[in-house]
């Protein structure tokens, strides 16, 4: 998709940066905070902002429902009911999703009536493309739901890890702040340049999301007989990968359970090597947003780590939620914000 390739993130990294930092400025601090619930709403503005650029706050409260959809569907159950049933579940996700759509639908007409499709991405989408011309309507909404959950459910639950580190390292923390002083005063100002800049901050984000992909169990489906190690798999066949435990392979991470950015910051260590890693996914499947998420986890980690010292509360560590559907995500997770100056 054109609009989430890696040159388009960059070219409107100053429109990410000035929320990731908003986000910092109102943490509350000297308290025990909840964090998770205003990530995902940071997230997601800036997700749905970046898809829909000024018709983003129409947009934003039918994507909020889609989540909560998501969140409803997921909820352990005593029963495992076939896909056909349609549970009380699965009946509030598909209003949700038809709502999103009935809401989006004029957002479509209108652009393509007017002539000004705009330079987003539902702009890139509406625009006739070499290979396919010009999409019909359907085949824009269609997706367009599943897009944007996806541009902040995945990267809300990296983000809650991520900052989880921020705090059990406070060493690491440190230089995620000396190199986001380095950052324009003005967030609005934020360039690629700047994003490139911040080398350890993204070796830090790789390395959380080696220990703790938030999608820990990928599947894809053979489309010819093939030999994997000693093992033949028929074509048809469902293969199960598991990012969380491929990236605790010895052979390819010496010291695989050690939390250490550096890793990430020499040749050898180098995410576009095939297996190394899987967080996003990899080869021609690999997850489309992947620029996007690492512009957006960086910026808001920088930004944090620049402002606060962060800590944990006393008490139980925050437990871990497991679910195939779902992915590996921090639940209760309450940290506490101690401004650096």
């Amino acid at each position: 998709m054109r609009g989430l390739r890696p040159q388009a993130v960059a070219a409107r990294i100053g429109e990410i940066a000035p929320r990731t930092a908003q986000f910092a400025d109102q943490w509350p601090t000297g308290q025990d905070v909840e964090i998770l619930p205003p990530v995902r709403h940071a997230l997601a503005q800036i997700g749905v902002r970046y898809l829909f650029s000024e018709d983003a706050p129409t947009l934003l409260p039918f994507a909020s429902q889609l989540f909560l959809a998501r969140e409803v569907l997921v909820r352990p159950s005593r029963w495992v009911w076939p896909r056909w049933v349609p549970t009380p579940a699965r009946r509030f996700r598909t209003r949700q999703q038809v709502a999103f759509v009935d809401a989006l639908r004029p957002i479509v007409r209108r652009r393509r009536s007017s002539g000004r499709l705009g330079d987003d991405v539902l702009g890139q989408m509406l625009r006739p493309s070499s290979h396919y011309g010009l999409l019909p309507e359907e085949a824009i909404l269609d997706p367009l739901p599943g897009i944007t959950l996806a541009t902040f459910e995945t990267p809300s639950r990296a983000a809650g890890w991520i900052l989880l580190h921020l705090a059990r390292y406070p060493q690491a923390a440190g230089r995620v702040a000396a190199e986001a002083a380095l950052l324009p005063a003005d967030p609005a100002a934020t360039t690629s340049t700047h994003l490139d800049s911040l080398q350890y901050t993204q070796a830090l984000v790789r390395e959380v999301l080696r220990l703790h992909p938030p999608s820990w169990l990928l599947t894809r489906r053979a489309t010819r007989q093939t030999q994997l190690a000693d093992y033949t798999i028929n074509a048809g066949s469902t293969v199960l990968v598991c990012p969380y435990t491929a990236h605790r392979d010895a052979r390819e991470h010496p010291e695989p359970d050690r939390f250490q950015p550096e890793r990430w910051l020499d040749d050898s260590g180098s995410p576009a090597k095939p297996g190394v890693f899987l967080s996003f996914g990899t080869g021609p499947h690999g997850c489309e947003g992947a620029a996007l998420a690492m512009a957006m986890l960086t910026l808001l980690t920088a930004q944090t780590a620049r402002r606060y010292h962060l800590s944990e509360p006393p008490g139980p560590e925050p437990s871990y939620q497991l679910a195939t559907f779902e992915g590996l995500a921090t639940v209760g997770l309450r940290l506490r914000a101690t401004s650096r100056s």
